[in-house]
């Protein structure tokens, strides 16, 4: 038994609580080490004749990467309190783990156990229940379309007339959101995430000059508290991008820094030293001089940024706020934000721009969700670049699904592309058949899917600013077959709650040569299998799993069939996908 391999510690994902009063209890071990797992528990003031009371429960695998194994349980504590420890056996090998170490024997000794000393309700991970159900559409909104040439800036160009540049503008607006709803509405939306809508002098708008104004070149309050009502009527949330990290050189307070340096009751809104200020240097996002750093720890730029966040829920009522560069920004000014939007509008959603794990911001106190760049990734290495086989996807992607507790998972963020990254189709090396793939995966997965405007109808693009072309509306000028794949798929996804967040995730097979892929999703009464062929062959998959005597509903091909033995082989063609529900 390698002891140097397992793991525990009480909180975070190894032990946290759920809402329906029980408590999650994971351990890790070295993969394929031990032969079983049973967890010792009880509450540690239960006697019975000077005896501690103790029970135990026999704990499962749920998934294995490379290294190691993931084992699970669920108990409902007693009292609500809690001690417990792991007896590990290996072969004729037994060890005993507790929080003080190992031993050979079960013991009575619950003050060595691990502790979870109470199940308080409130420290249960708690986000708003609609996220799950929704599928967001990103828009940055100068590129999406021009509903008016009205509020168009001087340097406006002709729409799709070139190729962006970092300085280009098009005259995208909010108006021609609003005449572009019912589109949206027939794709399946049900979420909008702008990015910044915001007063400043880029087109892309992440150098804020004024938070509490709408840049005129998108229109103004007026019209986008009409877009906001039209879009709630249409059953569709509304999500804007917050820079609290930085701000723009020509936010008002910056500029008088920098006027009246060491004088300014700004002063200290940035993150000068007293030698830099004299000589003007600060800290910026990245090296952008354009974008001094905010001092989030003090006082007033902490109440300012806060009045921001409640006011456009307050006056407009929107729906959740995605936040710029969240891990460069102190905890404490999220927790003190969270605390303050969410005391206007409960069910308000945020989401931190978190590029790695993100484990610290997703504990119940900052964030609801985090945009899911790390799934981002092994998708675009399995599907996109041929980086890993399929074997090693399922390794990643089983470490990947044991950094969080599982109540995260259901609100993540799952993007596959972004106005940071260039177009999925060009990801993909122009190969529709892979984009397919990837949002197979990305719409059966657990989380809160996101399209990036465009991409449902092959705009391409390479890195910024080439990933910011503008909307195409010419229907010849779009692919059509791709545009009416995205919309079956979010239907299958909204009609079937079981390839959302209703159905627990597993990985049943994968092969590393053949590169093919079989996962499930199941509740009580339903199972999904979804079943991919990623290689230029045309294959035959066998299920790993019995279903004999159990009817079947092919999703996508919308045909019933009868498994008549134990084992079901499925016929792929190259880059193909199937959903088999099974009636259970």
């Amino acid at each position: 038994m390698l002891k140097e391999s397992i793991y525990h510690r009480p909180k975070n994902q190894f032990a946290y609580s759920c809402h329906d009063e029980t408590v999650q209890i994971m351990l890790r071990t070295k993969h394929l080490d031990l032969n079983s797992v049973t967890l010792f528990y009880g509450d540690p003031f239960q006697f019975v004749d000077n005896r501690w009371v103790k029970t135990s429960v026999s704990m499962k695998v749920s998934g294995h990467d490379e290294l190691f194994d993931y084992w699970l349980v669920r108990i409902k504590p007693p009292q609500k309190r809690l001690r417990y420890a792991f007896e590990l056996i290996h072969n004729e090998e037994k060890l005993f783990f507790t929080e003080k170490g190992f031993c050979d024997f079960v013991h009575d000794d619950f003050s060595a156990y691990f502790c979870f000393p109470f199940y308080h309700k409130s420290d249960s991970f708690t986000a708003p229940t609609w996220v799950k159900e929704t599928v967001w559409y990103q828009i940055f909104p100068d590129r999406f379309s021009n509903g008016t040439t009205t509020n168009d800036p001087a340097t406006t160009l002709p729409w799709n007339s070139t190729e962006p540049t970092v300085t280009t503008i098009f005259g995208g607006d909010l108006k021609g959101v609003l005449k572009k709803l019912d589109y949206l509405v027939d794709l399946g939306i049900t979420g909008i995430y702008f990015t910044p809508i915001f007063k400043a002098n880029s087109n892309h708008k992440y150098d804020t000059i004024d938070y509490f104004e709408i840049d005129p070149q998108f229109g103004d309050k007026q019209t986008f508290k009409k877009l906001v009502e039209e879009c709630h009527k249409k059953g569709i949330r509304i999500m804007l991008d917050a820079v609290f990290n930085h701000c723009g050189k020509n936010f008002l307070p910056f500029q008088d820094a920098i006027l009246n340096r060491n004088a300014s009751p700004y002063k200290d809104w940035f993150h000068f030293t007293e030698n830099q200020i004299k000589e003007h240097h600060y800290e910026t996002f990245s090296f952008e001089k354009s974008m001094p750093k905010l001092n989030t720890t003090n006082p007033e730029v902490k109440q300012y940024l806060i009045d921001v966040g409640q006011y456009w829920i307050k006056e407009f009522n929107i729906d959740g706020w995605r936040l710029d560069v969240a891990n460069e920004v102190d905890h404490q000014f999220w927790r003190e934000f969270r605390q303050a939007v969410k005391s206007v509008k409960k069910d308000v959603f945020l989401v931190g721009e978190v590029w790695h794990d993100a484990l610290p911001w997703l504990e119940g106190e900052q964030f609801d969700s985090v945009m899911n760049y790390p799934l981002t990734n092994m998708l675009h290495r399995f599907f996109a670049y041929d980086e890993i086989n399929a074997k090693q996807f399922e390794y990643e992607l089983q470490s990947y699904m044991h950094q969080y507790p599982k109540p995260q998972y259901e609100m993540l963020f799952n993007i596959v592309g972004s106005h940071d990254t260039p177009r999925i189709i060009n990801i993909a090396q122009m190969n529709k058949k892979r984009v397919k793939l990837i949002k197979v995966f990305q719409f059966s997965f657990l989380g809160t899917p996101s399209i990036y405007y465009g991409d449902e109808i092959g705009l391409t693009g390479d890195q910024d600013p080439g990933c910011r072309k503008c909307m195409v509306w010419e229907e010849d000028n779009q692919d059509q077959e791709m545009l009416t794949f995205m919309k079956k798929l979010i239907h299958l996804r909204k009609k079937y709650p079981i390839m959302a967040n209703e159905g627990d995730f597993k990985l049943l097979a994968a092969d590393a040569n053949k590169n093919h892929l079989c996962y499930s999703r199941e509740t009580k009464n339903q199972l999904l299998l979804v079943v991919m062929n990623k290689s230029a062959e045309k294959q035959s998959i066998s299920l790993p799993i019995d279903i004999k005597n159990k009817t079947i509903l092919d999703l996508w091909k919308s045909e019933e069939f009868a498994a008549n033995s134990s084992s079901i082989d499925v016929t792929l063609e190259p880059y193909d996908f199937s959903f088999l529900l099974v009636r259970q």
